[in-house]
């Protein structure tokens, strides 16, 4: 699998093992956005509130791309509920992603 992400804060940390153990990914980014959303609605100083992911998994095929998300949100639900504001989800297959 490969992974990336730009911080490797506890909120990125946690969402990167549950996206892993929920759908084994071939690929794995997570790039906490935090910063371009300054002053924005849910925008903390601190960071890990706005992130981009890109998961790309044998688990979406036959899945469409709001089943998918689904998927992923449900995964990191807590995140959700505790500090990260919003996510920007590219979900793909394994043969999207070639």
């Amino acid at each position: 699998m490969t992974s990336t992400a730009t911080q490797s804060g506890d909120y990125a940390t946690r969402m990167r093992t549950k996206l892993t153990e929920a759908f084994r990914p071939s690929r794995l980014e997570i790039v906490d956005d935090s910063h371009r959303h300054a002053g924005h609605a849910g925008a903390d100083p601190l960071g890990e509130t706005h992130f981009n992911v890109l998961i790309v998994s044998d688990a979406f095929d036959g899945k469409s791309r709001v089943a998918r998300q689904r998927l992923v949100y449900e995964a990191v639900a807590d995140e959700l509920r505790e500090r990260v504001h919003a996510l920007s989800l590219r979900t793909l297959t394994p043969a999207e992603d070639a």
